[in-house]
């Protein structure tokens, strides 16, 4: 080979490298540290969105098929395992500086994560951003402890344990019902104030005071805590308290109130210091007002609880029986007493309102269904109903021509005695005889009452027949037979 020749070959080669060179050079770019702009991520069901900022260069580097990516490190700040919590379409970001959102995954949880950005073509990784905490709060709403009882006792020298209720419903979304989570439990020192006392699902109490606990979300703020309960130290023969669930004065239109004791092994309520049969569970439902209390039996103690409760209901009367006769063109006067705070009246008939009916007091003229509803207006707002009706008079001695020989005693109202002709009855000194198919005197009298059969007659497989002889005055005689059917 001659001298030129490898002169020509060692220029291409030389350019080639350049080219290589420039081509390297130009595809590799510097990503700055993340900016987050926040101290802390506090996320739940309702708000998991973030943004964090950076810069590159140069922009011209940059692939059309680039993709920037968030990597979270672990809880320690670790990107040994980092987790993506977000990439961007292919050529989405293609100046600097950038903004990208991204959301925390639920297991996040601790106080010391940080974000970096990373690109794909080419590719290039920058610092982590400084640490936060980060906190996915999958449980964020109250919750109950001790089933909501608001106190609780322990005898001398003994304890009480706290416990957060489980399972959850409804009205309890438990936090327990998420294994991850952790608990802080606190003492309250004043009106705003608490002390931390321990961690844990429970908490062993032997020392008197109000306890709460809340889920250990760090430095996050959260609404996942319990209701506070106080604790206290009983002795036999101590007092604690009674809980109304209706409050009290409580209105008993809402049903019964709920009254509850604190936890023990057994327990007794009373009424105005007499025991309520049956009363011995610790909850005790109730609509009347009194001095309701309650013993208590601890163990090696026993305490009681007392409460003067008032029912916001009221009491009335009616001067009427549930029915009423009177004979037509009569006035039954009606009238209605009550302690109603500022009550009104509407009275019904036949459940149609009587118009300008709206007293205590009524003068009903009519045969029919009565009501009048007493409603209270001030206060609690409860009503009370009561119901009567008015017939006319049942005749006992309706006009017949014949004596029958059939009866239906089935309380229907029709054809339930033996009606028999005027001429028999009560004053004509008649002497009416009944007998059963055996000869037994059923009814012997001389002031029939148009009655019998007075007492239920009991069927067999058979109706029952019975036997009259009706005797007048001037020894004229009926006989037959009366067939009694259902």
């Amino acid at each position: 080979m001659n001298k030129t020749t490898i002169v020509k070959n060692l220029f291409f080669v030389m350019c080639f490298f350049v080219l290589t060179l420039n081509q390297d050079i130009k595809a590799q770019i510097v990503i700055g540290a993340p900016n987050i702009g926040f101290g802390q991520a506090c996320a739940n069901e309702s708000f998991n969105t973030y943004y964090v900022s950076f810069v590159f260069s140069p922009e011209a580097a940059l692939s059309s098929s680039n993709q920037f990516s968030i990597e979270l490190s672990d809880a320690d700040g670790s990107f040994a395992s980092p987790t993506v919590v977000y990439t961007s379409a292919a050529g989405l970001v293609t100046t600097s500086p950038a903004t990208l959102s991204f959301a925390l995954p639920t297991d996040t949880f601790g106080e010391n994560y940080r974000l970096r950005i990373k690109s794909s073509a080419p590719v290039a990784t920058s610092s982590g951003s400084p640490t936060f905490a980060a906190y996915y709060k999958i449980q964020d709403s109250p919750f109950s402890i001790n089933n909501l009882i608001s106190t609780a006792s322990y005898c001398a020298g003994g304890s009480y344990l706290l416990t957060i209720d489980n399972p959850g419903n409804d009205m309890n979304d438990s936090p327990l019902n998420y294994p991850n989570l952790t608990f802080k439990w606190y003492r309250v020192t004043g009106p705003t104030t608490f002390v931390f006392v321990a961690d844990g699902e429970s908490l062993s109490v032997s020392t008197p005071g109000t306890y709460f606990v809340e889920t250990d979300y760090g430095t996050c703020t959260s609404d996942s805590y319990s209701n506070r309960v106080t604790v206290s130290e009983s002795t036999s023969g101590s007092t604690t308290d009674i809980v109304s669930s209706l409050g009290n004065p409580f209105c008993p239109d809402g049903g019964p109130t709920t009254l509850t004791t604190t936890s023990g092994n057994s327990y007794q309520w009373f009424l105005n210091g007499e025991a309520i049969p049956g009363a011995i569970n610790q909850s005790f439902e109730t609509t009347l007002s009194g001095t309701f209390s309650v013993s208590i039996d601890l163990g090696s103690c026993t305490t009681s609880a007392s409460i003067v409760l008032d029912s916001e209901g009221f009491t009335s009367s009616i001067n009427v029986d549930e029915v009423n006769t009177i004979e037509l063109g009569d006035t039954l006067y009606v009238e209605v007493t009550t302690s109603a705070q500022n009550p009104e009246f509407q009275w019904f008939l036949n459940d149609v309102i009587i118009p300008g009916a709206t007293e205590n007091t009524f003068d009903a003229t009519e045969f029919g269904n009565y009501k009048v509803v007493i409603n209270q207006t001030t206060g609690c707002n409860v009503s009370e109903e009561f119901l009567f009706e008015i017939e006319e008079p049942i005749n006992p001695f309706p006009s017949v021509e014949d004596i029958p020989n059939l009866i239906s005693p089935n309380g229907d109202g029709i054809n339930d005695t033996w009606i028999i002709p005027n001429i028999y009855v009560s004053g004509t000194n008649t002497e009416v005889i009944i007998m059963d198919s055996y000869g037994k005197v059923s009814l012997k009298t001389t002031n029939y009452l148009n009655n019998w059969p007075e007492n239920e007659i009991k069927f067999n497989s058979v109706n029952p027949v019975f036997y009259y002889v009706i005797t007048t005055t001037d020894n004229k005689t009926k006989k037959g037979s009366i067939t009694i059917v259902k």
